[in-house]
Parts: C-alpha cells; sequence; structure tokens
C-alpha cells in the first residue's frame, strides 16, 4: 500500500515559522504561571496562545502528512499535553517539573536526527519533508 504523499500550499513555510514564533512567546509568556506562581491574570494569555499556536502547528503537521502522527515527533506532543493536563488538574505540585520537562522534549525532539524523530515503532513510513 502506498503512502499520499505530503500535502503542502503556498505561504506553508512562513505560516509553520510564524505559528512557532507565536508559539515560543506563549511558552516564555507561561512560564510565570508555572514555575514562579505568578496571578493567572499575568501569564493566562500567554497560555492560551501556547494553545492555539501549538494547536495550529500540529493540525498543519498532520494536514501535511497524517503518518506525523504515528511518529515520536508527533506523538511527543500528545505526551507533552498530556504531561501538561494532568499536572494542571491532578497534580498541580508538580506543574513547575512538568513544564521542565515538556520544554527539555521540546527541545530534544526539535534538534534529534531525523531517524529519531521519524521512529514510528516498527512501521515503516517514508520521512516527512
Amino acid at each position: 500500500m502506498t503512502q499520499p504523499r505530503p500535502r503542502f500550499f503556498p505561504g506553508q513555510r512562513w505560516a509553520n515559522i510564524s505559528l512557532r514564533c507565536a508559539h515560543l512567546v506563549g511558552v516564555s509568556g507561561s512560564g510565570g504561571g508555572f514555575l514562579f506562581a505568578l496571578p493567572e491574570a499575568q501569564w493566562q494569555p500567554f497560555w492560551y496562545l501556547t494553545l492555539a499556536s501549538g494547536g495550529l502547528l500540529a493540525l498543519l503537521y498532520a494536514w501535511s502528512d497524517f503518518t506525523w502522527l504515528l511518529k515520536l515527533k508527533g506523538q511527543v506532543i500528545l505526551l507533552k499535553l498530556a504531561l501538561l493536563a494532568l499536572a494542571h488538574f491532578f497534580y498541580p505540585a508538580w506543574q513547575a517539573e512538568a513544564f521542565m520537562l515538556a520544554i527539555v522534549l521540546s527541545g530534544f525532539f526539535a534538534h534529534a536526527p531525523d531517524r529519531v524523530r521519524s521512529y514510528a515503532w516498527g512501521r515503516k513510513v517514508r520521512p516527512c519533508h
């Protein structure tokens, strides 16, 4: 069974770059809430920016190549969301640690070789470019 080719649209690279920049701003601002117990009003807009930009990035990646969800690079995104949701709703005392672990996972998988990022738990899927 052949896999469908990745989809692209004009300006997709710039959309990706813009969303990544917005995501970095959101994550940076959210850090105050997770790490320093600032009042929610000071960091919550950044958290919403983080969720919106991250969600749009994930949709963009999945739209471009649905096999992204089968690879570590997609699964780590879901892991980070689950980790932060668990810390927020069930283990508030661990919010700072969960936030830092999400940052470490992001850094590791953003800069890992493609063979690591595209690993698909034994499935043979073509690289997502």
